[in-house]
């Protein structure tokens, strides 16, 4: 981690982020080697995450 990278986390302390939707967030900007681990380490996501980029507007069946 770099300083930069903690001034960062410092700036988003406190806002109201989602946990899985900082996750998702981790796994689309993640490089190949921490991607794997948070695929590891949170399957179901992952794979939420894949199915919502692939459905139309990211929108899974029966959801309006």
């Amino acid at each position: 981690m770099s300083y930069h990278e903690y001034k960062r986390s410092q700036e988003m302390n406190g806002m109201d982020f989602p946990f899985y939707g900082l996750i998702m967030a981790a796994m689309r900007q993640a490089d190949s080697f921490n991607l794997i681990k948070l695929q590891q380490s949170f399957p179901e996501t992952w794979n939420e995450l894949q199915n919502r980029h692939n459905a139309p507007g990211g929108k899974l069946e029966g959801e309006k």
